[in-house]
């Protein structure tokens, strides 16, 4: 079993910045596969970003060009630095693991779920 914790959302004014971080559980980190998703009031849950077990990164293109997946291995920790926001960004975002080290774009491969963390952008 593993258990993701994110953390770094809050409350931030149109075009800021902020960088949201999950903590993964568990020693096989390395090889997972690893996204952002989010999930809007009233809409569907959405892909936002994802990493393979060797880095490889694939982007929604609603937010190619401003947001950065990455993740450090040795603290077992995906990072999103988000930035250039918009009031459109604003979200619950969960984090997400799928074990075979190839991560796709939608939500049902993916085995592990985060609890979510808000992000709120206001104009």
């Amino acid at each position: 079993q593993v258990q993701l914790v994110e953390s770094g959302g809050g409350l931030v004014q149109a075009g800021g910045s902020l960088r949201l971080s999950c903590v993964a559980s568990g020693r096989t980190f390395s090889t997972y596969g690893m996204g952002w998703f989010r999930q809007a009031p009233g809409k569907e849950r959405e892909f936002v970003a994802a990493i393979s077990r060797n880095s490889l990164t694939y982007y929604a293109d609603s937010v190619k060009g401003r947001f950065t997946i990455s993740r450090g291995n040795a603290k077992n920790t995906l990072y999103l630095q988000m930035n250039s926001l918009k009031p459109e960004d604003t979200a619950v975002y969960y984090c997400a693991a799928e074990t075979t080290g190839w991560p796709a774009r939608g939500p049902e491969p993916y085995d592990y779920w985060g609890q979510g963390t808000q992000v709120t952008v206001s104009s």
